[in-house]
């Protein structure tokens, strides 16, 4: 009965599991990779993630533009009493963990060998014992087992028997040896070994205490999870994203740690993944206002046949794909965030949804990726902007906004192909956004870095604004320029600031269409005081964007 009853009990758990996942996948097409975001313990916020995959990127844009969140500190002093003490109690959770092991990861391998094995002599005992216990069982139901049983451990007790005679023969002691070696003579020849040794082994186990080593030092992302000055910060972010609920948070950091040494991170990171790539689908550059680095995630790149093959093409692909990914995203916290005391130790990710691959072999990796996201990387992102969402996105993520907890839906900012630019100013200054994105920084300009400011200018419709640089003699002057969607016309020049000077054409006015280059670039050597014009004309009903920037290249007098 007791037996049954543990069966029945087992088949429960499952199904309980089953429901629990089964609640939780429906949801999940709302999460997308921002999943890092969590975390939530709520169930809702775990069931975004499997549909998240294709859009998932855009399931967590859903929301609140207009909701502003404001990043915590990592600073103890300014945490709250009740924080504090979680934060303690947490501390020692894991000091206790540590003594204990508890960060190692447990060994599974052995039972799959002993499952199969036993269960084929399992199979074939019932079909030689059913046959002849029946007709007994017909009376009594329960008696017939016990009556059945009783003639096996029979034979076993005669052995035994003969085994307590071992004194009257060294024979009867062999044949005994044979069942009974496994149970009775390990421990005699423990004890005989214990003997001889024992005026010599007393040297032997006096090093055996010694075992007692020091806990282990577990790291995370390169930081110990105590003694260090980075530590509060890591163990912060595992109980806010816990709501500060120890237990919660404690069981999340312990599995964090196990599933890093069983998927190998340190090792991940030396690894030649090849697949260069991928880097134009998902790439790290700049930062936003507030000194956080910026991923971006371009979606669209999977477009291309060949790199989605490459990627997706098979489930040895879509591994591979995986680790990819999670080295990329390791190697970008160990060399961009910074867990001391006030440093930046999240960053800001933009997605962009135009040309999405909707269906296709990327799922299950994506889905994949997100689980993983949210389950050991809390409280990386402090802003995700999804940019180019497609209107059926935004209504999609508005109907799934009641599934999000404040706290999350001010994190996420999207924006349709219109306002994408303008949207990604408010948090990236125009000289950190790529020029594919609306800014004016490119890695390969020899000019222009990110630490050259940019100033925006907004031109009304059926306007012209004129911009003036001043110069100064022998100079050689920079300057690039960009207006969003162009449909304007554009002309430069020189005016000296001698009254008798001449004004001298740099750039005949001329009309820019969508379809030209996104950016001018221009220089002008300048042998006398004056300024340099830049004149544009909005000829549309529609405001324009202008951004522009200069600098001095040369001072030396022009040949």
């Amino acid at each position: 009965m007791a037996e049954e009853a543990q069966s029945k009990a087992t088949e429960v758990a499952p199904l309980k599991v089953e429901e629990v996942a089964v609640t939780k996948e429906p949801p999940p097409a709302p999460a997308p990779e921002a999943a890092e975001e969590e975390e939530e313990p709520k169930k809702t916020a775990e069931e975004t993630k499997p549909e998240a995959e294709e859009a998932a990127p855009p399931v967590e844009a859903i929301v609140a533009p207009s909701v502003s969140f404001k990043e915590e500190s990592n600073v103890v002093a300014d945490l709250v009493d009740p924080e504090k003490k979680a934060l303690d109690e947490l501390k020692h959770l894991v000091v206790a963990a540590l003594a204990n092991n508890e960060f190692a990861p447990p060994p599974p391998p052995p039972v799959k060998e002993e499952e199969p094995a036993a269960a084929v002599p399992a199979l074939e005992e019932p079909k030689t014992e059913p046959e002849e216990p029946p007709k007994p069982a017909e009376t009594d139901s329960p008696a017939p087992p016990p009556e059945v049983e009783p003639p096996n451990p029979t034979a076993e007790k005669e052995e035994p028997l003969p085994a307590a005679a071992e004194d009257d023969g060294a024979k009867t002691g062999e044949a005994v040896e044979e069942p009974v070696a496994p149970i009775g003579t390990a421990p005699a020849a423990a004890t005989e070994e214990v003997t001889p040794a024992a005026g010599e082994e007393p040297p032997a186990e006096t090093p055996a205490p010694p075992p007692a080593e020091p806990p282990e030092e577990v790291f995370i992302w390169g930081v110990p999870l105590l003694g260090d000055e980075r530590s509060d910060t890591i163990l912060l972010k595992f109980l806010r994203a816990r709501d500060f609920k120890v237990k919660d948070a404690f069981s999340m950091l312990k599995n964090a740690v196990i599933w890093r040494k069983q998927f190998g991170i340190e090792a991940l990171l030396q690894e030649d993944l090849g697949l260069p790539e991928l880097e134009k689908a998902v790439f790290m550059h700049g930062v936003d206002r507030e000194g956080h680095p910026v991923c971006y995630n371009v979606y669209g790149e999977f477009q291309n046949k060949e790199l989605y093959e490459k990627a997706f093409g098979d489930e040895e692909k879509r591994q591979r794909f995986l680790k990819w990914r999670i080295q990329y995203l390791e190697k970008g916290i160990r060399e961009l965030l910074d867990f001391t005391p006030g440093g930046v130790s999240s960053m800001v990710q933009v997605t962009d949804l135009k040309n999405t691959p909707r269906l296709g072999k990327h799922r299950q990796a994506t889905r994949q990726a997100l689980t993983l996201l949210q389950d050991n990387y809390p409280e990386f992102i402090a802003k995700k902007v999804f940019i180019n969402v497609p209107w059926w996105y935004l209504a999609f993520s508005r109907m799934m906004s009641p599934f999000f907890t404040q706290r999350t839906k001010s994190k996420f900012v999207f924006a349709g192909p219109s306002k994408s630019a303008d949207t990604l100013f408010k948090y990236i200054a125009p000289e950190q956004v790529p020029v594919a994105f609306g800014g004016l920084s490119n890695e390969n300009d020899p000019e222009f870095t990110t630490a050259d400011a940019v100033t925006e200018v907004t031109i009304k419709a059926s306007s012209k604004q004129s911009i003036e640089i001043p110069t100064s003699e022998a100079t050689l002057l920079v300057w690039e320029l960009r207006v969003l969607g162009w449909e304007v016309s554009y002309g430069a020049e020189f005016m000296p600031s001698a009254e008798d000077g001449y004004t001298v054409i740099v750039q005949k006015t001329r009309k820019l269409v969508a379809t030209d280059e996104p950016v001018i670039k221009t220089s002008f050597k300048i042998g006398e005081p004056g300024k340099v014009v830049l004149n544009i004309e909005n000829p549309t009903s529609k405001k324009k964007k202008l951004l522009y920037r200069s600098k001095v290249k040369s001072c030396a007098k022009p040949t």
